[in-house]
């Protein structure tokens, strides 16, 4: 006599494991940008902390010295030059002497997470927000609300 023994087979249908793929995709879909736009963010951040202390050194060397530098490396800057930034040259601001005003622009180089280039400048008021094509796309933007 033959006696086989039938053992249920254990596992996950061709259907169940679709169905799991096709959930995946659907979060994968939506937090990749969110994702995306939070790395890019904190590369944008990076710029502003660099941008901020800048200023905050501009203001220093002007009390000392009665004008605005010129050249960033006469600056007492504590914090490296972002990683992800071009550091554009320091000009004269608003009012076209270095003596009264001051501003600076980095602006983004590498791939971008599909942004393209954009531009940060700041002078001795901060933020300089119509020379800034950063303001251009709000979702990596840290001073956008």
């Amino acid at each position: 006599m033959n006696t086989k023994k039938f053992s249920k087979q254990s596992g996950f249908s061709l259907v169940e494991l679709s169905v799991v793929i096709v959930i995946i995709g659907v979060l994968a879909a939506f937090a990749v940008p969110k994702f995306r736009d939070s790395v890019e963010r904190s590369k944008a951040s990076e710029a502003f902390n660099y941008l901020s202390a800048v200023r905050t050194s501009q203001e220093r060397y002007q009390s000392k010295e009665g004008t605005y530098a010129s050249v960033s490396s006469t600056l007492d800057i504590q914090i490296p030059a972002p990683k992800y930034f071009t550091v554009g040259e320091i000009t004269s601001g608003v009012s076209g002497v270095l003596e009264d005003s001051w501003k600076l622009t980095l602006t983004r180089k590498g791939p971008s997470a599909g942004y393209g280039e954009y531009t940060i400048t700041f002078g001795e008021d901060g933020f300089i927000l119509d020379e800034s094509s950063i303001d251009e796309i709000p979702a990596i933007n840290p001073m956008s609300n």
